[in-house]
């Protein structure tokens, strides 16, 4: 026995052993319990946490049940681990501040952001929530495999059905070993509609899903500052985020106060708190007088007091820096794909997905048919049974027992075991006419959905479309709001805040020369007149835009080309009043052959305001100014233009606006907003107006009542008509004519809807300059044609022409000028 004993020994190098044995338990962490799988989003843990509960017929139409019952048949058939990791599985699962779309329902303490301990399993109660019964669905239908459970006693499913794309939706967190997962949530709407994307076009990338699936969502909101981390993370599975607090400066007592209504995602509210008292001891944090949590049911409310004497924006800068009212969420994209760990990119999750939805649906289908060809079988024994009643009648009263009674019909009609067996279960109800009709429209219906099931199994496009349309049904039934939001990104912040506020004059010049100056720089002027210089503009320029603005608002430059830049006011130089200004491709990269025709001032991005796009070709289209709000250094495409078009104008309107265009024929068409519907950022736009021969659009302005239409011709004609003479019309009509346009007078160059008390610059393509008051010009009617405005020479024509304020060179405000008038009175 001892040599039998002696003879099992195997001699083995234990460096060699330990090397094996820690793999093969690294492995076994790895795919049994710290990484999701990429098909339905989930751990081992949590999966049969939810089949469990399934199994247990917890719906969410049924009663609560005990936690502790939950847990105890998740450990007893499915994984034979501790307790309390169960239990806060399946807490986790049910507690909205952790998860962005809750699979547990849960009923009684499961926790708190203030890092409170869920009540003990005794005490709590759960049911699977509604979301959750979707990730189940279909799951007796031989939609996924199932595999032995631990003991070999019962079996548990391999993977769930999943119908939404579970893993970018409630994302995960695990720790491997020598390896971690850490996904974000999403937003489900914007998930399934980059999933309805890529079933449209499988060609997209990752970079261009991210017009559809914008950024992580997290149940606590708040900010996401910056894009760069987010197209990092969705390129290569990997990238870093910065999670900012909600905070909002208010006056309170006549002292301002910070109130902090939403935090990062994982931050514990109690802790934060603590961390914030502990730096106001040491005075790391200096000027709050007081902090406390004034949260409740009904929302979150921090309250950080201060004192007068501080600079609030200052403070929260400081919080922000110092505390975790702002924090980053490492992006590590990792899980299964078919048994083994890959980091995926954005293109890559959605794929997997679909491709699993591509099998459950097959699989289904396939249940589906067989089941349908089952009972048509079943049926088509009982029309035969039908057909030859009286003889199937006697047979069966003839027979001695049951099993000849089924043989005789299996001989006499050609039966099989089940149909025979069918037609002895039949009960007598069956016979009569009324039930003979049933059977009859039961077996077509039967036939069309067998058709139908083969149709889908023999196409995977059919396939795709019903992933399709179940996505936007689960879209429509749970999609909601995206509740963190993204902003632009901001790592000089405490700088920003240093800026004060206040309104300041933005000047461009038509050669590209640009400069900001406080307003006060014109109100201190005590003499008006032509004689207070503006800006020193070099010879043959003007001052072609020109408007007042806050140091902290936006300027958006658009150019011929359709893109679009982005600076903050306080980002353009402050000059002097009499320098000419810095060159604007200095601040902004745009490129050769680029050059800005319109630049709008803007405040915040919201839904509420739409930029106004026309082209040469005669393209129009109205995109929400929300879309722009994060736009690259380098620029960003604002509208797709089509081969050899170009952008004219953009205008910002409140959507409810009429617009008119001109073209160089002397055409021109006056429609309202409502006509064109609202797009996305990358689309092209519709028909504006119907171009004739080689008529191109020249221009467009907003119409305000009572101002009158400017038309001015290369040749230096031009006139004024009220703008009454429009009608409204449809919008991709010809439109009607604006000028009796003829070869004298040559092409139209401009159209602008200005007010008499405006100033015109005409400019020619020699550099020929001259400024008139819009009264000079004569008003005449519609179809007309003009009047001579300049004089062009040889073969020199009007290039630009420029509305500008009477006396924008000597001050920006009624003020300054009322100054003015009173001191040229005072001297006459």
């Amino acid at each position: 026995m001892a040599e039998e004993q002696r003879m099992s020994i195997v001699n083995r190098d234990i460096g060699t052993e330990m090397r094996d044995s820690f793999m093969d338990y690294a492995m076994s962490i790895i795919v049994s319990r710290a990484l999701p799988d990429v098909r339905d989003g989930l751990k081992p843990v949590h999966r049969r946490i939810l089949y469990a509960m399934s199994d247990l017929g917890m719906s969410p139409d049924k009663p609560y049940k005990k936690s502790a019952r939950i847990v105890g048949e998740v450990i007893g058939k499915y994984h034979p681990h501790g307790d309390s990791a169960v239990y806060e599985s399946m807490v986790r699962m049910a507690q909205d501040f952790s998860m962005r779309y809750m699979l547990v329902d849960g009923h009684g303490n499961f926790g708190s952001v203030d890092g409170d301990m869920a009540a003990a399993m005794r005490y709590t109660e759960a049911r699977l929530s509604k979301i959750a019964m979707e990730l189940l669905r279909d799951i007796n239908k031989e939609t996924i495999d199932f595999t032995d459970n631990y003991d070999g006693e019962e079996k548990e499913p391999v993977v769930l059905p999943s119908r939404f794309p579970n893993l970018l939706v409630n994302g995960v967190t695990g720790i491997a070993v020598g390896m971690a997962t850490n996904i974000p949530p999403h937003n489900l709407c914007e998930v399934v509609e980059g999933a309805q994307a890529l079933i449209r076009n499988p060609e997209l990338t990752s970079l261009e899903l991210m017009d559809y699936i914008k950024g992580p969502d997290f149940p606590t909101a708040g900010y996401l500052m910056g894009r760069a981390g987010i197209k990092q993370a969705y390129l290569t599975g990997r990238g870093s985020v910065t999670m900012r607090a909600r905070a909002e400066i208010e006056e309170h007592n006549g002292k301002a106060r910070i109130i902090v209504t939403e935090l990062p995602y994982q931050v514990i509210k109690a802790r934060l708190i603590e961390k914030i008292a502990e730096l106001v001891r040491e005075k790391k944090l200096e000027g709050i007088t007081d902090l406390r949590d004034e949260s409740d049911r009904t929302g979150m409310r921090i309250v950080i007091e201060l004192r007068r004497d501080v600079n609030p924006s200052v403070v929260l800068n400081n919080l922000y820096k110092h505390t975790q009212l702002q924090s980053n969420f490492g992006i590590n994209m990792l899980a299964l794909v078919n048994g083994e760990p890959k980091t995926l990119n954005l293109h890559d999750m959605l794929y997997h997905y679909l491709q699993h939805q591509i099998e459950v649906i097959r699989r289904r289908t396939q249940f589906e048919l067989k089941k349908a060809e089952a009972r048509a079988h079943i049926l088509e024994g009982l029309r035969i049974a039908l057909d030859h009643l009286d003889e199937v009648i006697t047979l069966i009263r003839s027979s001695q027992t049951a099993d000849e009674a089924r043989e005789g019909l299996i001989n006499r009609f050609k039966l099989s075991y089940e149909q025979a067996q069918a037609i002895l279960d039949m009960r007598l109800q069956r016979l009569t006419g009324l039930e003979r009709d049933k059977i009859e429209a039961e077996y077509e219906e039967l036939q069309r959905k067998i058709a139908e099931y083969k149709a889908i199994l023999a196409d995977e496009q059919l396939v795709l479309e019903i992933i399709h349309e179940e996505l936007e049904e689960i879209k429509q039934r749970f999609g909601d709001e995206r509740r963190t939001e993204i902003t632009a990104s901001d790592e000089e912040i405490l700088d920003e805040d240093l800026i004060p506020r206040e309104d300041v004059l933005i000047s461009i010049t038509h050669s590209g020369y640009i400069k900001r100056l406080p307003v006060t720089t014109y109100r201190s002027q005590k003499r008006g007149g032509r004689g207070v210089v503006g800006m020193d503009t070099k010879e043959n320029d003007f001052v072609e835009h020109l408007f007042v603005t806050n140091s902290h608002h936006f300027l958006l430059f658009f150019t011929n080309k359709g893109k679009v830049y982005k600076l903050k006011a306080y980002e353009i130089p402050e000059l002097s009043r009499t320098a000419r200004g810095t060159p604007i491709i200095n601040l902004i990269q745009i490129e050769q052959g680029e050059t800005i025709n319109a630049v709008i001032p803007v405040e915040e991005f919201n839904d509420e305001q739409f930029l106004f796009f026309a082209t040469k070709q005669g393209v129009v289209k109205k995109t929400p100014l929300s879309e722009y709000v994060n736009i690259r250094k380098v620029g960003l495409i604002a509208i797709s233009l089509r081969e050899d078009d170009d952008l004219v104008g953009v205008k910002l309107t409140d959507g409810n606006q009429e617009i008119m265009l001109g073209t160089s024929y002397g055409m021109s068409i006056r429609f309202s907003e409502h006509d064109v519907r609202s797009m996305g950022r990358s689309a092209t736009g519709v028909k504006g107006i119907q171009l004739v021969n080689e008529d191109k659009v020249i221009d467009m302005d907003v119409v305000v009542p009572d101002r009158e239409v400017l038309v001015v011709t290369a040749n230096g004609y031009g006139k004024r008509t009220p703008e009454s003479e429009y009608r409204p019309q449809n919008r991709g009509g010809i439109g009607i004519k604006t000028i009796n346009q003829t070869e004298e007078r040559g092409l139209v160059v401009a159209l602008k809807l200005v007010d008499a008390q405006e100033d015109l610059m005409i400019m020619t393509a020699s550099g020929t300059l001259i400024r008139m008051s819009m009264e000079d010009i004569k008003s005449m009617k519609r179809d007309t044609m003009g009047v001579k405005l300049i004089n062009t020479r040889d073969d020199d024509i009007v290039s630009t022409v420029t509305r500008v304020d009477k006396n924008e060179e000597e001050a920006s405000s009624e003020e300054s000028l009322d100054e003015a008038e009173s001191a040229d009175q005072e001297q006459e």
